[in-house]
């Protein structure tokens, strides 16, 4: 997606989040609550970014989220075929997993360029760093990590680079899930 292409709602490159949050995640069951927090505040054309090492629970994320959204089927895992299309009664969902990728420009020739950021989806992206820069900023990007003492439980860093990020970053903060700063 070219700047002059970019809907006006997406940040920039190297721009500064303009809200963070941090959220504790002590079992999969917080994790869920976190994702369904963050699901009613999606909209159409966002672009959520999943970070984190293997196991961090990014699939985890992205299957409470479907599940928030009202999608009863089996959630797969889209590290071999790529992308996930999920045919919500609000949107469609695209579910990308980037982790097989060697060159920052498979993205693009995988034609996946065509639908990040469709104004009638959201794009969920696991490994987006793989992706390099081109790919286009996030709305909201949520990282994931082991806590530092490796015990049970993960916690997230939420940054939101637009108003639609700081609207799901504000809604996981009103259900308790995550604080802001």
């Amino acid at each position: 997606m070219t700047d002059s292409a970019r809907p006006e709602h997406l940040p920039r490159h190297g721009a500064p989040a303009l809200a963070l949050g941090h959220a504790e995640l002590p079992d999969e069951a917080a994790t869920a609550a976190l994702a369904d927090a963050i699901a009613p505040a999606l909209a159409a054309g966002s672009i959520i970014f999943l970070c984190g090492e293997l196991g961090a629970g990014k699939t985890s994320f992205a299957r409470s989220l479907l599940r928030a959204l009202g999608y009863q089927g089996r959630v797969k895992s889209p590290t071999f075929t790529l992308v996930e299309l999920y045919n919500l009664s609000r949107f469609e969902l695209y579910h990308f997993d980037f982790y097989r990728f060697t060159h920052e420009e498979e993205w693009l020739n995988a034609g996946f360029d065509e639908l990040i950021g469709s104004s009638a989806a959201v794009s969920l992206i696991e490994w987006p760093e793989r992706a390099g820069e081109g790919l286009p900023a996030p709305d909201l990007t949520v990282r994931l990590r082991y806590r530092d003492d490796r015990s049970t439980g993960r916690s997230a860093q939420l940054e939101a680079f637009s108003a639609p990020g700081v609207a799901c970053l504000n809604a996981a903060c009103a259900a308790g899930c995550c604080s802001l700063g």
